[in-house]
């Protein structure tokens, strides 16, 4: 009996055909078909009045917690740029004359009891902080060792003077705030707390206890305060709150605290230095005297922001169950989703 050579190339052929080996085909799972078990929800009037109901539970009282809270902050705002320039002189060429003090006096009512402590804050309108160019014109590791007081190449136009690098280096150290206030209520000095108003983390981390003030404010154009150059930048915490650039033109920033309570028609009176320009760019100067609380100071906008949610919830669930009282509507069959119809997906 004699073979056949042909038939066996041609069944061996068949075996490893291209076909059969190009099939690149996963094996089948649950997994990689994307059938493994998932909450599909059905929303049903019932489940979409149910949570406008629970979400309208939930904010609402939260709202008028928060809104209850920002009323309870005690605030004091003055602004004191218009009123601390002699009246009949130039505002830019009276806050430009170096050498000698600008002293403006300011009287603040207290209008209900504050409890200690009480929040100092300056706040500057029309100034703009978050300018590209402002933000970028630091070095952060100058700030950070010693070992880099020649990093200045981030910090033009304020990197070198009389040939010698700027330390801190930069637009934003350049135009520290140097507005200063004295209170006094009653005849005695109230004493300012400047200890901890910055950031631990900031303190820490981004300003070195090994770096001191050098060359600092010895260009030909001063932008605003001096540093001590006996005090390390990690100590120097009024900077530290200045170099936390705003991200809005309108922003606050803290000055002090007083640590002690105030009654209810305390005059506080003020005797501040009017130094900073902001008459160059019709910027504003306030004094903010503040309580606080568990929600921070007084700010509205979150209470209103949760009783809108709120509202608007309520508003939709009662409409969602009248619409389903007056003009129901047949629900359809579930067994029909694709899902239910083919759940093996094959």
């Amino acid at each position: 009996m004699s073979s056949n050579p042909t038939s066996s190339s041609v069944s061996n052929g068949s075996a490893d055909s291209p076909a059969t080996r190009r099939n690149k085909r996963p094996k089948y799972s649950r997994f990689t078909q994307q059938e493994l078990p998932a909450c599909k929800p059905i929303l049903t009037p019932g489940w979409v009045i149910t949570a406008f109901i629970l979400v309208s539970v939930v904010f609402i009282p939260i709202g008028v917690a928060a809104l209850l809270a920002s009323r309870d902050v005690v605030e004091i705002i003055d602004r004191y740029d218009a009123v601390c320039v002699p009246p009949g002189i130039d505002k830019v060429k009276y806050i430009q004359t170096p050498g000698y003090k600008k002293p403006c006096q300011r009287s603040l009512v207290v209008p209900k009891h504050m409890k200690s402590p009480i929040h100092i804050y300056y706040q500057l309108d029309n100034f703009y902080q978050n300018h590209r160019r402002y933000v970028k014109s630091r070095s952060d590791d100058q700030l950070r060792s010693n070992g880099s007081a020649d990093d200045v190449s981030s910090c033009k136009p304020e990197d070198i003077a009389n040939g010698k690098p700027i330390v801190p280096c930069g637009l934003i150290a350049w135009s520290l705030f140097n507005d200063t206030y004295n209170f006094a209520l009653n005849g005695n000095n109230l004493t300012v707390n400047k200890n901890g108003i910055a950031w631990k983390s900031d303190r820490d981390h981004k300003f070195g206890k090994h770096v001191f003030p050098t060359n600092f404010q010895n260009g030909t154009l001063i932008g605003g305060a001096h540093l001590n150059s006996s005090i390390p930048l990690s100590d120097q915490e009024d900077l530290i709150v200045w170099m936390r650039t705003a991200a809005l033109p309108t922003f606050r920033k803290l000055y002090g605290r007083i640590e002690q309570d105030l009654q209810a028609n305390d005059v506080i009176n003020v005797t501040l230095q009017n130094y900073y320009n902001t008459y160059s760019f019709n910027g504003k100067k306030f004094l903010v005297l503040s309580t606080a609380n568990w929600l921070g100071g007084k700010n509205a906008f979150l209470g209103i922001a949760y009783l809108t949610v709120g509202g608007l919830c309520f508003f939709l669930a009662m409409l969602f169950t009248l619409i389903y009282l007056i003009k129901p509507r047949r629900l359809g069959d579930p067994s029909y989703l694709s899902w239910n119809r083919n759940p093996g997906g094959r």
